[in-house]
């Protein structure tokens, strides 16, 4: 008789330095709701998500320290979703404990997914997530079972894609560029508690689409050069002598034939300077453009995706204990949130097979944040920003979508911020 073994996992090499840099509300959680039609059935939640977690079950595993880097342990602890009764991005990462790496929850129309980052990027947690919806859905309703529409074996999703596509001939030193850059800061009240405040908009995709081609832009574009000029609002004179700077993450799968669930995914920032404002949203349109332009070309995005995994093919890296590396990755990270503002992110388009669409409202998507941080989903005509920030104050954020309202746009807002007016709660 053949012994079953629990599996380990190495690190992906954009995980290998999420540990240390988990700190107050930056707890390194992403997190994906979908709000259905109806009030949610519990018992068919758990069902759906037993028979998910069995297709995924690199996802059930615990962080562990190694001499030298951490590791994921695979666990056989059985996870029991619950009615959402705690703060979004709890943190789900304490060392030296076994915790599981995800929650799932509910709460009336709504299913959350949490996931610290070390597991996934938001490519891979929607593909776990989309699972369990199809699956509570074809339970509730007697739909038809959908396939997985990548078709990828279980090897396929765990996959540690930086490894596999490495080239150290076209490495760049992108992770030093990070820390030797300032942008503007914003200049917000922190959340005292470390909380993290969410604030999401709907708006029409198809309106929105048509407002970006009478710019003759993207979707994507539109959506940066607002939310830069929603943070000029809030810049001083003073403060105009820095850039500001958005990280904006992008999906390495676009580039590369994987089809990993793991991390994949590589940053650019696309950085604005103050005077090239002439107080019309073309005169940012058209620099963001060129950035955008500039920075999604194949050998950008390859050096980009090298650098990361420069980390791991260090050999002087390698031989440092894990507690010294710690240090000095948390040092770093703390170094390249200089050299950042605020941080966007687009999902994409949500691609559901159409006899479940009637049974969904919208799908959202969010990131835990220290500062400001947004993320785009669109699913059918529901265009959906989720904004998280560390800060009390909402302004750059309330700017944001009020820009979209004076371009004709009708924006639904919703908060979890218990110091909103009722209305806008959610």
């Amino acid at each position: 008789m053949t012994e079953n073994r629990k599996k380990w996992y190495r690190l992906d090499n954009v995980a290998k330095i999420i540990p240390s840099q988990t700190e107050g509300a930056d707890t390194r959680i992403m997190r994906l709701s979908c709000e259905l039609k109806e009030d949610v059935d519990p018992e068919i939640l758990q069902a759906a998500f037993d028979r998910s977690i069995s297709e995924f079950h690199y996802f059930n595993s615990v962080l562990r320290k190694g001499l030298f880097w951490y590791y994921l342990d695979e666990s056989e602890e059985h996870y029991v979703v619950r009615r959402e009764d705690t703060p979004a991005f709890s943190p789900l990462y304490f060392p030296g404990r076994r915790c599981l790496l995800y929650r799932v929850n509910y709460f009336g129309r709504r299913i959350n997914l949490e996931m610290f980052h070390v597991l996934a990027d938001g490519t891979g947690a929607f593909e776990f997530f989309r699972t369990l919806i199809l699956y509570y859905l074809s339970m509730r309703h007697g739909l038809s079972p959908a396939k997985d529409p990548a078709g990828a074996s279980v090897s396929e999703r765990t996959d540690d894609s930086y490894r596999q596509f490495y080239t150290s001939s076209e490495e760049r030193s992108q992770l030093k560029t990070l820390t030797s850059n300032r942008a503007y800061q914003i200049r917000l009240a922190r959340d005292g508690n470390m909380q993290n405040h969410i604030v999401e908009g709907a708006i029409s995709a198809s309106a929105f689409l048509k407002l970006a081609r009478s710019h003759e832009t993207t979707a994507g574009i539109l959506s940066t050069a607002l939310f830069i000029e929603a943070i000029l609002e809030e810049m001083g004179p003073r403060d105009r002598r820095l850039p500001i700077v958005i990280s904006v993450p992008v999906n390495l799968r676009s580039f590369f034939p994987s089809r990993t669930t793991r991390n994949f995914f590589g940053v650019i920032r696309i950085a604005y300077r103050a005077e090239q404002y002439d107080g019309t949203l073309s005169s940012i349109i058209g620099p963001v453009a060129q950035d955008f332009d500039r920075q999604l070309q194949i050998d950008q995005i390859t050096g980009n995706m090298n650098s990361y995994s420069a980390l791991e093919h260090n050999l002087a890296i390698k031989m440092v204990p894990l507690f010294i590396k710690d240090i000095v990755t948390g040092q770093y990270n703390r170094a390249a949130k200089k050299g950042v503002t605020a941080s966007m992110s687009n999902i994409g388009v949500i691609k559901i097979p159409e006899e479940y669409v009637p049974y969904i409202d919208r799908f959202c998507g969010s990131m835990s944040s220290r500062n400001m941080q947004m993320t785009v989903t669109t699913f059918e005509d529901r265009m959906v920003f989720g904004a998280v920030s560390g800060y009390e104050q909402h302004s750059v954020l309330l700017h944001f979508f009020r820009k979209m309202a004076d371009l004709g746009l009708d924006v639904e807002l919703s908060t979890n911020d218990y110091n909103a007016p009722e209305a806008e709660r959610k």
